[in-house]
């Protein structure tokens, strides 16, 4: 497709589907990596978690699934669109998820998503990783600026984004639909220091 831009592009297409997407260390001994076959189980036992169904309204409903989502998680890196990591410590035990999608390489843009197990809550593990996503995404890739939301009453993940440096920048009214209706927005995002 050919794009008749003013600009140049922010991020050169074909920068990171040439090489396999990266494991990223996070503090806290975290290690972000891809997801593996072999992590199925445990993904799909997060989504039996009353919390993380309260605020992700699309889920797995088997290891099969699980591993079709897995599938596209490796097309999204391959066509770059975006990356999904498995949250793991050293001895590869899953304590969550996090990505980065919607990824506009014109404009320097990317969305980030994240959730993690009930054994990892409070524990910081998911402001480590958002930290260390952001600082590969912004550093490394280049992106100018990453975005998150939640519901407004999603109140620890507004500590996340706001303890990773991802300021509120206001409200998006009845902006997404959850299992018990529709539910206000936060929207924040950080901006690469230039």
């Amino acid at each position: 497709m050919t794009r008749d831009l003013s600009t140049p592009p922010v991020i050169p297409s074909g920068l990171l589907a040439d090489s396999p997407q990266p494991v990223l260390p996070a503090a806290q001994g975290l290690l972000l990596r891809p997801w593996e076959p072999g992590d199925a189980p445990a993904f799909l036992s997060a989504y039996q978690d009353d919390e993380i169904r309260r605020w992700h309204t699309r889920r797995p409903s088997s290891e099969a699934h699980v591993l079709e989502w897995f599938d596209e998680y490796r097309r999204d890196w391959a066509t770059e669109r975006g990356a999904h990591w498995a949250i793991t410590r050293g001895d590869g035990e899953v304590l969550g998820r996090i990505a980065t999608r919607g990824w506009n390489f014109d404009d320097g843009i990317a969305g980030v998503a994240y959730w993690v197990v009930p054994a990892a809550r409070g524990a910081g593990v998911a402001t480590c990783a958002v930290q260390a996503l952001t600082v590969w995404a912004m550093e490394e890739v280049g992106f100018h600026r990453l975005y998150l939301d939640h519901s407004t009453r999603n109140h620890a993940s507004c500590r996340v984004a706001t303890k990773s440096g991802y300021l509120l920048e206001g409200t998006k009214r009845s902006a997404a639909v959850h299992d018990d209706g529709r539910h206000d927005m936060h929207l924040h995002a950080r901006i690469r220091d230039v």
